[in-house]
């Protein structure tokens, strides 16, 4: 038999604690928060520009003179059966016979060769092209091929010298970049002077006639000048019906209907 007065302590005990204000300590909060996408995200690392190429260093020893340089030629020329007068007129142009020069694009001496174009020739060392004779006779053979391939049209071989002949094929010989036309006409011109004998004014005729054409903005600019834009401000309908309308269905024929019509604006 259970006796209620053997717990009535433990009842005691439940009743008094709440009126003493007793509590369980309070767990501690925890802010609950949204993570920053930006503070989270790994830094960003910046992009380092592009790094130029080294241009190629010149030897460090005397250059050739250019009597030395004039010496070489003759048997040059002969040997790959080109115009000496040619190829004084293009060393000229290059480097002025400075057989140590070197472009800001990293063309290479007397005949200031790209280090690509002269390993199709062989001569994989740019080191090599700083050499006259290996460079004279590698610019020599490219010049000669492209005697070859242009027919012995000096305007277009000079001009594909300078701008590359993918240039030149691409624009059907109507080349129009100034320093181009500035190179072919000095190259043609100091041949001439050099005693060439080779038919090139036809070629100088047609760098003077590039270089009228040669600039966009100069022809939108004549154009706005002496074009009466009034003129533009026409009318266009159409005269057949919709379907007819699409160029694939439509049969051209001596009695048939114009597509469209313009009629000035009153």
């Amino acid at each position: 038999m259970v006796h209620l007065h053997s717990y009535s302590w433990l009842i005691l005990v439940f009743l008094i604690i709440p009126a003493l204000g007793w509590s369980a300590p309070d767990a501690p909060l925890v802010a609950m928060t949204t993570p920053d996408p930006a503070e989270s995200a790994p830094p960003t690392e910046a992009i380092p520009p592009p790094i130029k190429p080294a241009l190629p260093t010149p030897p460090n020893c005397p250059r050739p003179s250019r009597a030395q340089i004039m010496a070489m030629i003759p048997a040059v020329a002969n040997h790959y059966g080109v115009e000496e007068a040619l190829i004084r007129a293009v060393i000229t142009a290059e480097s002025n016979f400075n057989a140590h020069a070197v472009s800001p694009a990293g063309a290479v001496g007397l005949m200031q060769l790209m280090p690509p174009t002269a390993n199709d020739y062989g001569v994989s060392s740019v080191d090599k092209l700083f050499d006259p004779l290996t460079n004279l006779r590698t610019g020599t053979r490219h010049l000669k091929r492209l005697l070859n391939k242009y027919k012995n049209d000096y305007g277009r071989a000079i001009m594909a010298y300078n701008a590359g002949e993918g240039v030149v094929d691409r624009t059907n010989s109507q080349v129009t970049y100034r320093e181009t036309l500035n190179y072919t006409e000095a190259v043609i011109s100091n041949y001439q002077r050099q005693g060439g004998t080779a038919p090139t004014q036809t070629a100088l005729t047609q760098v003077q006639t590039l270089r009228e054409v040669k600039n966009p903005k100069q022809a939108r600019r004549l154009l706005k000048k002496y074009l009466d834009l009034s003129l533009l401000s026409l009318n266009v309908e159409p005269t057949l019906n919709t379907r007819y309308l699409n160029p694939a269905l439509h049969d051209a024929d001596p009695t048939g209907k114009p597509m469209f019509e313009l009629n000035a604006r009153d």
